[in-house]
């Protein structure tokens, strides 16, 4: 049989072509440099970008069309509406019902965190729904004596499952746009519901009765429901009180009239100062330019070795929880706060951010992946998912939660939302975007920005601010990489890779075909992720479909919800990373969880293929 591509190449030739070669090169350096971490992935995309178009395997037009593309004006109308959903304080009102309703019960908890977190995936972004419902999990968790560990992880799995149930997800949009590539009719929110449906309630239903004694018992950072054992909480868990040491400044000592940033105890020895207790005055945060005087309290955090050296300065050195110590019922407002996905603090560490200055708190120990650090932590570059234990002043904390690019666990600083009264106009807004996209009556894509002008009239939402919230990241990194998938219809390898799928799919049928594609695809998606993931398989998907005659819109349905079932690694997802170190996660407790919800999600699929498809 002589089968042709797109360009009407025959492809009867075992060997590839050159323009085959290339594009297999610019996947395999794509692969490469996604994995072992290279380079960001939207630079990478922006390279692929600027250079298939000069293969001529590609047009320029063909290049940059993804800057017009709907799958593109979807995701940025999708972050627009989800900002007008937290401005108004929608999502948070459903976060404090979820945190009344569940407290006491480890098991109803678990389960409403994660159909909660599966119900919101359904109209925003997962990490969006991922972050608005943590701290409410951290709090009610806290409340009812329920370790974090037991919690985060079904909230994130459940955001993942909910994504496989409605269109409004990057992979599912992705997917979409491929087969209308390919010429074939594009996805809808009807698409995805019946399936993905039974495939939430699966795995919820897997958790509640398997999963959850997969959990691994860690110890909560915010145990306790008031702030005093709260602060000895997280004391506790940090392992601060073996670190934490009462220096007194005599009059003989060099400190003396010695502002702090020049002191060096921080930059030469790695201390912090976490307060001055001057006669009955308690100095919490104090500034870097704060003068030291005779007969001061130092409140000094660090490991014994670099404290004592500050003996050579004429100090006298205690610890602060011995008993003796009239001093040990200090009281300093503590607070913990995440590192959300797209921060600008990712990559740069707290001196870089110059973050005492600017916020006038103090970063006195980071946890990351199951480990406190609490040697100069102002120093460590910062990355997704690190908890970082702050001291200040409540005010300063306030000012802290303000800031989008760290997201706060505790809900004694919770912020009033910018524009409550506008929560009936965004629901009405958001029912009617949903309602549109369901019965297919106008394109998503113009649905999500007659929703946004919508939005923007009825004055339920700050245009600049929601400009600031759009991640142009994952914009850049799908239209850079739609060119790849274009490339690989216009080469003729997404049909050669199809056929050699068919063949051996051919055997056991369509479902053989959407089982296999699925696995692919969830091996693909745990090491690079699962918008790159539906690039590079969604067109050798569809090929394989049209090729075997299996229903096209079903494999990419399928495929799609391969995308999202990022259970096995925390790089996966970001809403993964997210959690790890409030929940104090290791990688092998996503495996250890995540095999099973993987298996449910793939039985389940092929017998949603079955029910809904006709597979």
């Amino acid at each position: 049989m002589v089968i042709q591509d797109r360009n009407n190449h025959e492809l009867t030739h075992p060997m590839l072509s050159t323009a085959e070669l290339i594009v297999c090169g610019v996947i395999a350096i794509v692969l490469i440099t996604i994995i072992f971490d290279l380079l960001r992935a939207d630079l990478i995309a922006i390279i692929v970008l600027v250079l298939l178009p000069l293969t001529g395997i590609i047009t320029f037009q063909e290049a940059f069309s993804g800057f017009s593309r709907s799958v593109v004006i979807t995701i940025i109308g999708l972050f627009i509406i989800t900002q007008a959903l937290e401005d108004t304080g929608v999502v948070q009102w459903v976060a404090n019902r979820f945190s009344t309703l569940g407290r006491g019960s480890e098991v109803r908890l678990l389960l409403l965190f994660m159909a909660g977190g599966a119900g919101l995936s359904l109209i925003m972004n997962n990490i969006a729904a991922g972050a608005v419902l943590l701290p409410a999990a951290m709090q009610v968790g806290r409340e009812s004596n329920v370790p974090p560990s037991k919690l985060l992880l079904p909230l994130a799995f459940g955001t993942l499952l909910g994504g496989m149930a409605t269109y409004f997800t990057t992979a599912n949009i992705i997917l979409s746009s491929i087969l209308r590539d390919q010429g074939q009719p594009a996805l809808n929110m009807a698409h995805f519901i019946p399936t993905g449906g039974l495939i939430v309630l699966a795995g919820v239903a897997f958790m509640a009765f398997i999963g959850r004694f997969l959990l691994p018992q860690r110890a909560s950072v915010v145990e306790g429901s008031s702030p005093t054992l709260l602060s000895r909480t997280l004391y506790e868990t940090y392992e601060l009180p073996e670190h934490l040491w009462e220096v007194f400044i005599p009059a003989s000592s060099q400190l003396v009239n010695c502002e702090l940033d020049k002191s060096q105890i921080g930059r030469e020895l790695g201390l912090s100062v976490l307060a001055i207790w001057r006669g009955h005055e308690a100095i919490l945060t104090p500034e870097p330019n704060h003068t030291i005087l005779a007969d001061d309290y130092l409140l000094v955090l660090g490991p014994e070795a670099q404290v004592r050296e500050m003996a050579d300065w004429g100090v006298s050195i205690g610890r602060a929880d011995q008993e003796e110590n009239p001093r040990q019922g200090y009281f300093v407002d503590l607070t913990e706060v995440v590192i959300p996905p797209r921060s600008e603090a990712i990559g740069r560490s707290l001196l870089e951010l110059d973050f005492r200055n600017k916020y006038h708190l103090t970063g006195v120990a980071l946890w990351r992946e199951g480990h406190s650090y609490r040697l100069n932590v102002g120093k460590i570059p910062l990355e997704v998912g690190d908890a970082l234990l702050m001291v200040g002043e409540p005010s300063n904390i306030k000012s802290l939660a303000k800031d989008p690019n760290f997201l706060m666990l505790q809900s004694s600083h919770e912020l009033q939302p910018p524009l409550p009264e506008k929560a009936g106009w965004v629901l009405a807004i958001t029912a009617a975007v949903l309602l549109a996209s369901i019965f297919n009556l106008i394109p998503s894509s113009e649905a999500m920005m007659i929703g946004v002008a919508a939005l923007a009239l009825s004055k339920s939402i700050n245009l600049d601010e929601a400009y600031r919230r759009i991640s142009w990241r994952v914009v850049f990194l799908i239209v850079g990489m739609l060119p790849l998938s274009i490339a690989m219809i216009n080469s003729g390898l997404a049909t050669r890779v199809g056929n050699l799928i068919v063949g051996i799919a051919s055997p056991w049928g369509p479902l053989g075909l959407i089982g296999g594609l699925f696995l692919l695809t969830v091996l693909l998606t745990q090491v690079i992720g699962g918008q790159v993931a539906a690039l590079i398989i969604g067109p050798i998907a569809i090929t394989a479909a049209l090729q075997l005659g299996v229903n096209p819109q079903a494999v990419g349905v399928a495929v799609s919800i391969a995308c999202s079932a990022a259970f096995l690694t925390p790089i996966a997802h970001p809403v993964n990373v997210l959690i790890m170190g409030p929940g104090g996660y290791v990688p092998r407790d996503f495996l250890k969880v995540g095999l099973g919800t993987t298996i449910v999600t793939f039985v389940t699929l092929l017998v949603g293929m079955k029910l809904f498809w006709g597979v």
